[in-house]
């Protein structure tokens, strides 16, 4: 009774360590999965916020061309207007006076 009751105490402690370990591998495997996931977050902020940046930049820079684009062609027109009228202004006004005499 006595063999047996020391087997089944050896067999308890045994599968009491086999625990034990088991557990300890398991705290192992969670800081080593923390740590990987901490890099790759990391990295993949790091990814994201560059690609951000050249999207933001791109962006920008043909915003500032259609912008420019815009402005040169407002600046010609304006010219053009100012350069008809400079040319038409008499013909202009005999017009809106003929108009307004007509009535």
């Amino acid at each position: 009774m006595d063999s047996i009751v020391n087997r089944l105490t050896e067999i308890e402690d045994a599968a009491s360590a086999i625990v034990r370990h088991a557990e300890e591998q398991k705290e192992s495997l969670n800081r080593e999965y923390d740590e990987k996931r901490s890099t790759f977050d990391a990295d993949l902020n790091q990814k994201t916020e560059e690609r951000l940046s050249a999207i933001r930049a791109d962006l920008e820079e043909k915003t500032s061309r259609i912008l420019s684009t815009q402005s040169e062609s407002s600046t010609e027109m304006i010219q053009a207007l100012r350069k008809e009228y400079e040319e038409k202004h008499t013909e202009y006004a005999r017009e809106i006076l003929k108009r307004i005499t007509e009535v």
